[in-house]
């Protein structure tokens, strides 16, 4: 039997996978990072991005929001505050977010009621709306 690793992703609400894989690529804040088994122990950052892992031959996709990702013991631990499989993301919620993100990124630097609209939330907000609808878009594939 081929060597494996144990996949799992967690959120503040619920863990997300928990499932063994044969490999994980995952997308780390200097590129995406492939882990295998025996893979040597470490922390890494993780930006909002597409995760993917092969289970018995297939590879199967879900979006991460960023977070941080610790490898130890032939375990892939993902904290993350929202892992989505593509069939469960919300399409037009997800549309209205990146619409959203760019009104604010392409607007006013203030809101109706004059207060200061923070850009750096507004562009990661724009960045977690376009992956999701990537990672929708790939379907399970």
């Amino acid at each position: 039997m081929a060597e494996e690793l144990t996949l799992r992703v967690i959120t503040p609400e619920r863990i997300v996978a928990d499932t063994p894989a044969s490999s994980v690529r995952m997308p780390a804040l200097d590129g995406d990072m492939g882990v295998y088994p025996k893979h040597a122990a470490m922390v890494a950052a993780l930006k909002p991005g597409v995760l993917r892992y092969k289970e018995a031959g297939v590879e199967t996709v879900m979006f991460v929001a960023g977070g941080f990702a610790e490898v130890r013991d032939n375990t892939v631990r993902v904290l993350t505050s929202a892992g989505e499989a593509p069939e469960d993301i919300d399409e037009a919620r997800a549309q209205e977010a990146l619409d959203r993100a760019r009104q604010r990124l392409a607007g006013s630097r203030v809101t109706d009621r004059g207060e200061p609209i923070d850009m750096i939330r507004a562009e990661n907000a724009l960045q977690r709306a376009v992956m999701r609808l990537s990672t929708r878009g790939l379907g399970g594939r």
